[in-house]
């Protein structure tokens, strides 16, 4: 392999994801790595206070995972409910509990996948969706709770 094409098809590969769509946009806000870890190990240390076993959660604006952690004593399950309280952020743009509150009033449908239970928030920064975080293994509010301190962690807002 010759200097020119060592070079040339990374070029060539960074051309392609971006115009098909798969690069954000310029300007446009991304979670990194680093912010998904802080805010789970805020929520983390907020769990270990209150002595609750969760697994946590962070996702990106799509809604792909990009960080997760079960805690010890945190139930296999957990992972599972995590999952679906980000789905239903993601797809509703608001909390998960908030989507539970609108389907027992009836003024929204159910989303297929989605799960009602309190521990779902967007993660907003300057008010754009950058993603969602969710935990799971204690009662809802709890969950929103260590989410919460996540969230203030990376100096978002969860969209209450």
């Amino acid at each position: 392999m010759n200097l020119h094409t060592t070079f040339r098809t990374p070029l060539v590969a960074l051309a392609l994801i971006s115009a098909l769509g798969f690069a954000p946009e310029v300007g446009e806000a991304q979670l990194t790595m680093a912010q998904a870890q802080t805010a789970i190990d805020a929520a983390e240390a907020e769990a270990r206070a209150n002595d609750w076993n969760l697994t946590i959660l962070v996702a990106d604006a799509d809604g792909v995972p990009v960080y997760m952690r079960r805690m010890d004593g945190a139930p296999a399950r957990t992972t599972d409910i995590a999952s679906r309280k980000v789905h239903v952020v993601i797809t509703t743009g608001g909390t998960s509990g908030a989507y539970g509150q609108a389907l027992a009033a009836g003024t929204v449908d159910s989303i297929p996948g989605g799960i009602h239970y309190e521990g779902g928030l967007p993660i907003l920064m300057n008010g754009e969706l950058i993603g969602a975080m969710s935990a799971s293994g204690a009662r809802g509010s709890e969950d929103a709770q260590a989410v919460m301190a996540g969230l203030a962690a990376i100096g978002a807002t969860g969209g209450n």
